[in-house]
């Protein structure tokens, strides 16, 4: 029969053994930076290498804005290059479709759509480079991304922006006359099949 004098011993060497681990070796529910070897994640030359034919002048305005999402997020499991359409007067839509490539080889068409609403005028069509951290497949991203406020801003002529749902972080990186990044709240749905209805 265990004494509460070896209650309290087992008790105190467990909490010790716990405290004396460093915070990276606990566990989560995500996936680390650290974690992300460079095996799984593709580098800033390889996005760029992928985005600078796709971008064609715009490559050096693009190797900034790769830059800043990089020092923000590290490495991407995955990229999406694609196009897109969008407009807005109060209300917005856009609608894009592209590709989706992974380290492992796996590549397969994308697609998104989603409404905003805010002080947001304006037209455009461009071209898209996404980033996306922490998935490892494209059934990973069919769902619906908010953005995260206060992330938008422009680097060297693209606009950025980071939505997430969960652990997955995307980083739509766009270049084309007119890129809107008023000030408004929405998300993009991402699907497997185009669809028309951006709800």
């Amino acid at each position: 029969m265990i004494t509460k004098k070896q209650l309290f011993i087992t008790l105190a060497l467990g909490l010790l053994a716990g405290a004396a681990l460093p915070v990276g070796a606990q566990t989560t529910g995500s996936v680390s930076k650290a974690e992300q070897t460079s095996g799984q994640t593709f580098s800033s030359e390889e996005v760029l290498a992928a985005g600078h034919g796709f971008f064609g002048k715009a490559s050096r305005d693009l190797a900034q804005a790769v830059e800043s999402v990089f020092e923000k997020q590290g490495e991407p499991t995955a990229y999406i290059v694609g196009e897109e359409a969008a407009g807005s007067f109060i209300g917005g839509l856009r609608y894009g479709e592209g590709t989706i490539y992974y380290k492992s080889g796996l590549k397969q068409r994308i697609y998104w759509q989603g409404p905003s609403v805010g002080f947001d005028f304006g037209g455009n069509g461009s071209r898209s480079l996404v980033l996306v951290y922490h998935s490892q497949s494209p059934e990973d991203l069919y769902a619906r991304f908010g953005g995260v406020e206060g992330s938008a801003y422009f680097v060297g002529g693209f606009g950025v922006n980071f939505q997430q749902k969960d652990e997955i972080i995307l980083a739509p990186i766009r270049s084309g006359i007119g890129a809107r990044l008023g000030a408004n709240v929405g998300y993009l749905k991402y699907s497997p099949q185009p669809d028309w209805n951006p709800f």
